[in-house]
């Protein structure tokens, strides 16, 4: 094979895995006659891409009502025998040895991440009777073209995925949605960085999931700087069910188990020092019929349910656990059931412990919109700082991906929606959003689209633990999709300044590996330096680290700002320069630097290893806020 023409280097096969009815309204996109989803006409026009685990034919949600036909520029085809229409514009198997099968989706997953991003509006859609509405994806008007990379249980060939890279490119997508992954590797060994270098150089937007193994830092996945990598946070619905305790406290959780028929009184709870988690048999038959209190590790609420369930419980609390804090992650069981986070969960433990005949009823109250704090970050939701690019701050962005509702594979035990839950959900948020982008601005590039995300998030978000969150687990903040339509600045990124950065990083031949061709290393540049919206820095002992960036104007023609960087510990000295930009054209360039050291006169060695700031640049009008998350960092880790 190496003596082939065109041969750059061969890769071994590795397995990666996968990883609504009420988000556009959360996100602000269903506006009446302003906002994005009017700005963009729904996303008409613009083609998004799915690799994932396939697609149903026929579902209401790939129905293509209102949408006109796929661009001329469109060349893919379709291989399902029906279901092809105007939404749904392209369906192909990627999976070698599949035997030329049409790629129905048999796990759900892929139907699930492209009704998100690109859905049609299908009415009284539903779960079981919860989050009732009207269903639609982030860009209800765009295409849809599906590339099954990955089988019914959710493992996905990386040679798969790169071919259904590569047919992408060819086929003409705008926008690529991946909600799947695995371990960190290096750039120049990741065949999804390597396949989305190809797309962004296209001029295709790759919007990525960042994984779900938090909330341990160094987990994250998907971590290129071509990609936007894609966290995972909650949003202001909840299926709430409550426990009210005899003292008319009420303490709010959620369920998708919540029967019509419970008995509104209170009964007995049982709660069990010995075995808080529920592993061991009560002591008598007493506890039957009882309300059964159990502390439930993630990934075992199947099982104590079948537990409880089997001693003649009547119904079950489950507390989350610490790590989980106040996500809450939840799924039909079949069983009355209501889910505390941890921190509700405190309070009714300390009621058990007061009381020597405890007792509570179960009130269920289904569907409830505009529940706080919201959002907060998912404890699932993998963290930084990445392994891979340790000089560029990641994640970038975070969006909706806790019980996120969304198409699905029909059955008899499961209606055509279903609820989710993970960073794969979040990530088709943002393809879906990057859609609305591009529709309403054409020329912008990948890098562009980006910085308008970053620049204008809500940077104010908690965590599941309820404290501020840290940048390398909410990226630059939650999307605002209505401000990124109009950032004033942006931070663009060229290809020449991929390659430059591809070159610095990996030199010649590592460069020409994720190229996969020749490639002109006569300029390089470290990581730090490449364009990027958000800032990381490292001194080495007292001296400073600087960089330049360089933004452009896609505001008002005439227009001016004023830097100001706030910073959260004394301990950094941090300077930028010029404090004003000056612009007089649309689209005109201006740079700047940016300085830091550590005040004490080296980095610190032990306790918090890394500081964080932002960087703002508001225009004198103050009608546009340009912000760059900053972080100062003594950390040394990567490959």
């Amino acid at each position: 094979m190496g003596k082939k023409n065109g041969f750059v280097r061969a890769f071994p096969d590795r397995v990666l895995h996968v990883m609504t009815t009420h988000t556009p309204d959360f996100l602000g996109l269903k506006v009446a006659r302003k906002g994005l989803w009017n700005d963009s006409k729904l996303g008409s026009g613009v083609i998004i891409g799915v690799l994932d685990t396939g697609v149903t034919p026929g579902h209401p949600s790939y129905d293509d009502e209102g949408i006109p036909p796929p661009p001329s520029k469109w060349k893919g085809s379709c291989d399902l025998e029906t279901g092809c229409n105007n939404k749904l514009i392209g369906a192909k198997s990627m999976i070698a040895g599949g035997g030329g099968s049409p790629p129905v989706d048999e796990g759900g997953h892929g139907t699930h991440t492209s009704a998100t991003a690109a859905g049609n509006f299908v009415r009284n859609a539903s779960y079981f009777g919860f989050a009732k509405g009207t269903a639609a994806g982030m860009a209800p008007r765009a295409h849809l073209a599906i590339y099954q990379v990955c089988g019914g249980d959710g493992s996905c060939s990386s040679a798969d995925i790169l071919a259904g890279l590569d047919a992408a490119v060819k086929d003409g997508v705008d926008i690529l949605s991946i909600s799947l992954g695995g371990p960190s590797k290096p750039l120049d060994q990741d065949l999804v960085a390597i396949g989305s270098f190809a797309a962004a150089r296209k001029g295709i937007f790759v919007s990525c999931a960042g994984g779900n193994d938090g909330p341990k830092y160094y987990t994250l996945s998907n971590e290129a700087p071509w990609i936007l990598t894609v966290a995972a946070s909650s949003v202001d619905r909840s299926f709430r069910a409550s426990v009210k305790l005899p003292n008319g406290k009420v303490i709010p959780g959620e369920s998708l188990d919540q029967p019509s028929n419970f008995p509104e009184s209170s009964l007995p709870l049982y709660y069990s020092t010995k075995s808080p988690t529920c592993d061991m048999d009560p002591p008598d038959d007493g506890h039957r019929g009882s309300i059964w209190v159990c502390e439930v590790e993630r990934g075992f609420l199947v099982d104590v349910v079948a537990f409880a369930q089997s001693h003649g419980a009547r119904a079950l609390i489950s507390i989350s656990s610490k790590t989980e804090g106040a996500t809450i992650s939840i799924r039909k069981m079949g069983f009355p059931l209501v889910v505390l986070t941890t921190q509700e969960g405190s309070r009714l433990i300390s009621y058990l412990n007061s009381s020597s005949d405890p007792s509570a009823s179960i009130v269920f109250n289904g569907t409830v919109l505009g529940v706080s704090p919201a959002p907060l970050m998912a404890f699932f939701s993998s963290r930084g700082p990445s392994m891979a690019t340790p000089g560029i701050l990641k994640p970038d962005i975070s969006g909706p991906g806790l019980n996120i509702f969304a198409a699905y594979i029909p059955s008899s035990d499961t209606p055509e929606y279903l609820i989710e839950s993970g960073t794969s959900m979040a990530t088709p948020h943002l393809s879906g959003v990057a859609a609305l982008l591009k529709a309403t601005h054409p020329n912008w590039s990948p890098a562009a689209i980006k910085s308008a995300i970053m620049t204008t998030a809500d940077t104010d978000i908690s965590d599941e633990l309820l404290e501020p969150a840290l940048y390398y687990t909410k990226g630059a903040g939650h999307i605002n999709p209505n401000k990124a339509v109009n950032p004033g600045l942006i931070y663009d990124i060229t290809n020449h300044d991929y390659v430059s950065y591809i070159c610095g990083k990996f030199g010649e031949e590592g460069a020409r590996n994720i190229a996969r061709g020749v490639v002109d290393c006569s300029k390089s540049m470290p990581e730090e330096e490449l364009n990027y919206p958000s800032i990381l820095l490292a001194p080495k002992g007292s001296a400073a680290a600087k960089v330049t960036r360089t933004v452009t104007n896609v505001g008002p023609a005439r227009s001016s700002y004023t830097v100001s960087m706030t910073i959260s510990e004394t301990s950094v000295l941090a300077i930028i320069t010029p404090k004003t930009l000056t612009f007089t054209e649309l689209n005109e360039k201006k740079s700047f630097t940016v300085s830091a050291e550590w005040s004490a006169g080296g980095p610190p060695t032990s306790g918090n290893l890394f500081v964080e700031g932002k960087l703002t640049w508001t225009s004198d009008d103050g009608m546009y806020v340009v912000t760059s998350p900053f972080v100062v960092s003594a950390l040394e880790y990567s490959y």
